[in-house]
């Protein structure tokens, strides 16, 4: 394959901006018209996130062993769609379709060959996944036992899982909520799981937003609601290994997962009578953006922990103000310290390099990114400032 022949005439295609996306959607319903009830019934959001992930993923197939992981997560994850080992095909005959389309003469068919063999090793990749864990189930039922509103833009969820959900402290999932069918978004459970099997989840409105302004304003006690399956392992800690001392850096509501990921290292010094320490730094745009004090309060108590809160954009705070990377890098050195972060895309490359001028090297410095996995490393969590709903190629997925 000529991966950068890929590349470049992926760039090529993407310059045709919304017409490519149309295209590709007017091609695989017209020939494939049962793929249709794969999306949601409003597309004027989900347009270009599946072309995009597409053609950013099938023309970096020559760094596809950097993200295998990632890939095989998301072919496990379209099991809750119901996406079936037939429906690949479709939808690879549609983007090639959509590729001659767009680059016309310069469709050669070397290059016609280069793409198909790039594709099928992504949708292999993301198959082979997927039937590895056919006897599991592709999707959870639970139930909505508790909501409550936080201050003017965030609010939790709670929920109980029918059966019994297995995840790790730091990871997402997706929720579809009976008020928005077949618009699955992410949240990651603000906490390590409980004994009587509930999740709560952070919600942050988003301007514009058809979920997030559902979540924290139709979703009630008794709603019905399905999750996909756990996914991201690089905000969790092994249960069989030593965990170093930790420095938890967070925009907004991208502090859900390190809330988890605190509440297991606390059962851990509970547990042992020891423990990592753990400095967390939490940065707001304004002060009413520290919405998660009942859960940090529960700490105040902890030898192990300090917590400190910044305010980038309001000039009265009494307290730090600035960008909570520039803090917490001037604050160190962080000597030893593993480093985890969360916030919107921006604020994560920013941290993490910051950090990394700090003295971090790369494999000190954890994120996760639900967005495009071969643009940025490291990988990112979170909305700008931060929403809980995660972008990640797919279908039907990112924020609206």
């Amino acid at each position: 394959m000529d991966a950068v022949a890929l590349k470049r005439t992926w760039a090529q295609v993407a310059a045709h901006g919304d017409a490519v996306p149309g295209y590709f959607y007017a091609h695989l319903f017209l020939a494939h018209p049962e793929t249709r009830d794969l999306f949601p019934v409003a597309m004027a959001a989900q347009r270009d996130r599946l072309v995009k992930a597409l053609g950013h993923m099938v023309s970096n197939v020559d760094r596809v062993g950097d993200v295998v992981g990632y890939i095989e997560d998301l072919g496990r994850d379209h099991r809750k769609f119901g996406t079936i080992a037939g429906h690949y095909p479709a939808v690879g005959a549609s983007l090639l379709a959509t590729l001659k389309h767009f680059l016309g003469a310069a469709w050669t068919p070397e290059l016609a060959a280069d793409w198909a063999e790039a594709y099928g090793l992504i949708a292999t990749t993301m198959i082979t996944a997927a039937e590895a864990v056919e006897s599991e189930p592709a999707t959870w039922s639970g139930e909505v036992v508790a909501t409550e509103r936080r201050g003017m833009d965030v609010g939790t969820v709670t929920i109980r899982p029918d059966n019994r959900y297995r995840f790790q402290a730091g990871q997402s999932l997706a929720m579809e909520i009976p008020q928005r069918p077949r618009q699955w978004r992410y949240l990651s459970p603000t906490h390590a799981p409980r004994a009587d099997g509930t999740m709560t989840f952070h919600v942050q409105l988003v301007a514009g937003g058809q979920v997030s302004g559902a979540l924290l304003r139709d979703v009630k006690p008794g709603d019905r609601v399905r999750l996909g399956p756990p996914i991201g392992e690089l905000l969790t800690l092994r249960f069989d290994s030593e965990w170093p001392d930790l420095l938890l850096i967070a925009g907004g509501t991208g502090l859900a997962p390190l809330l988890a990921v605190l509440d297991q290292v606390a059962g851990r010094h509970a547990a042992r009578g020891s423990g990592p320490r753990v400095a967390l730094y939490h940065g707001a745009r304004h002060p009413w953006g520290f919405y998660a004090k009942p859960e940090l309060d529960r700490y105040a108590d902890a030898s192990w922990l300090d917590v400190t809160y910044a305010v980038s954009d309001d000039p009265s705070f009494p307290g730090r103000r600035g960008l909570i990377g520039d803090i917490a890098a001037a604050d160190g050195p962080w000597d030893d310290r593993l480093a985890m972060v969360c916030g919107s895309p921006r604020m994560v490359d920013h941290t993490t390099a910051v950090l990394r001028r700090a003295g971090f090297d790369e494999h000190s410095i954890r994120s996760e990114k639900y967005e495009d996995p071969f643009t940025q490393q490291p990988r990112t969590t979170g909305d700008p400032a931060a929403s809980p709903e995660l972008v990640q190629p797919g279908i039907a997925r990112g924020i609206q």
